[in-house]
């Protein structure tokens, strides 16, 4: 009988947890550990933040769920990783900080565990960044997040209708952040909803972000094939804030967030600074802050994770130039380097490497966009470390390992640019390879299946997929027929 543990109930480790059960026999235990009491389809938090939808209609709670399919959870934060147990058992274990215990420490031994601990919020790297306390940005990264910044926008929207002007700023709080899609698409539709309430005249909308080109998305950009053109991406997102009247400030090292201003670092070097009403800023990411040690009580957390806190997988993360890089350096199986029985996926594991082109400015500052981890290519490696570790279980050690090599992705992105069943729109993107293979092709990828359109037909899909995947996520009946 075997043991599988999962850290973290995100879309990668629901991906993970939910396809264990069904592929695993009712004898092997399955535990979930997480901090989080309620699933949150993250995608569509973006729709919370503008009001437009409530929590509840994003979230739902987990206990019933597992108790039904028959998961044991533990509500709980992990906090170190033991691979060959300690003094007393050589059974690997996890401890882990059990919720409303005042700090009790706990361990649950695993014969295999998947990281998917997501990320912790570094809001802590940019002076004032954030929604608590010494914040002044909002954020739309937990559903409780989008509920605030919904109701400071409103609020906004408010003083708008008494004829007050505002200025919302968006973007990303930090040089080094993640996930300038969502941030794309929490602009669009601020925008969106200012036309809808009847005062877009009176406000100014500015994105900032740290993309050396909008529509980089941490991904180096892409081409699109249109009408027998060749297009960077960047034409694409810049005529959606041309014609929708939104600045943008690119390539942009915010350094501090302040009362009603923010101040950024150009590539320059040079200085920039705004004044905003509302400010709606990503934070940059970082590992949780797990811990490892040895039998002896050593530490081995250089050796699992690095430097980042995110966890090491199979990939080469041997130090080189830009130029140097391949797609043959992303990770396959998701598999450490260190225990085989230990995996990481979605954000939890470290990325070798960027895939778009580091900015280094005249003070020595490097920064730039991360590779994103989340929605469909989060949920892909929870999938496929839960098929591979299935296969151990039931085949043995040498089963072969499931692989779905991250730099070979085919991946696909609805990119709300605000919601309405007659007037609202999305940007449907696809895209193959996830990261640019210039040997393979002229352009980093391939032409026939990397394209991007936007239109009503885009919103309906979001919409479709909102409610498909809390369906799948809740396990309903033939939920394990809807892809990844």
């Amino acid at each position: 009988m075997a043991k599988i543990v999962i850290l973290g109930a995100g879309i990668a480790g629901q991906a993970a947890v939910t396809l264990l059960r069904k592929k695993l026999p009712r004898k092997h235990e399955i535990v979930m550990i997480s901090p989080n009491e309620e699933w949150n389809w993250v995608p569509s938090n973006i729709w919370v933040g503008v009001g437009i939808m409530g929590a509840e209609q994003v979230c739902f709670p987990l206990a019933p769920l597992y108790e039904r399919i028959g998961v044991e959870f533990r509500v709980g934060a992990a906090t170190a990783i033991h691979p060959e147990g300690d003094a007393s058992s050589s059974r690997p274990f996890v401890e882990y900080v059990p919720a409303g215990t005042g700090g009790e420490t706990r361990r649950e031994s695993f014969d295999f565990l998947v990281n998917a601990t997501g990320p912790k919020l570094n809001f802590g790297a940019t002076p004032g960044l954030g929604p608590g306390e010494g914040g002044h940005s909002w954020s739309v990264c937990t559903a409780e997040h989008a509920v605030e910044a919904s109701a400071a926008f409103l609020e906004a929207v408010e003083r708008m209708k008494r004829g007050e002007e505002q200025t919302f700023v968006v973007g990303m709080g930090h040089g080094s952040c993640t996930c300038e899609g969502a941030a794309f698409e929490y602009v669009l539709n601020v925008e969106h909803e200012l036309k809808r309430h009847g005062v877009r005249e009176k406000g100014r909308i500015v994105f900032v972000t740290n993309e050396p080109e909008l529509g980089d998305f941490g991904v180096g950009g892409l081409f699109l094939r249109h009408e027998g053109y060749v297009t960077p991406s960047h034409f694409f997102a810049e005529s959606l804030f041309t014609e929708r009247g939104i600045e943008w400030v690119k390539g942009a090292n915010v350094m501090e967030v302040g009362p009603g201003r923010l101040a950024w670092e150009s590539p320059d070097g040079s200085e920039g600074e705004l004044t905003h009403d509302f400010a709606m800023l990503l934070p940059p990411f970082a590992g949780v802050g797990l811990q490892a040690y040895d039998r002896n009580g050593e530490d081995l957390t250089d050796r699992l994770f690095a430097p980042s806190g995110f966890q090491r997988v199979d990939a080469d993360y041997g130090a080189k130039a830009f130029g140097e890089w391949s797609p043959r350096d992303w990770p396959e199986t998701y598999q450490s380097p260190h225990d085989p029985r230990l995996f990481a996926v979605g954000i939890a594991f470290a990325p070798p490497h960027p895939v778009s082109r580091p900015i280094r400015t005249p003070r020595g500052h490097t920064y730039g966009p991360t590779v994103p981890r989340t929605g469909m290519t989060a949920a892909v490696m929870g999938a496929t470390v839960a098929e591979s570790i299935a296969d151990l279980v039931r085949k043995g050690p040498e089963a072969p390992l499931h692989r779905n090599p991250f730099a070979t992705m085919a991946v696909a992105c609805v990119a709300s640019a605000g919601a309405g069943f007659r007037l609202g729109s999305a940007a449907t993107i696809t895209m193959y390879p996830l990261v640019p293979d210039y040997e393979r092709y002229e352009y980093g990828r391939d032409l026939e299946s990397t394209t991007g359109e936007i239109g009503l037909a885009g919103h309906w899909l979001k919409y479709l997929l909102h409610y498909l995947f809390l369906y799948k996520a809740r396990c309903r009946p033939g939920w394990s027929l809807i892809p990844e």
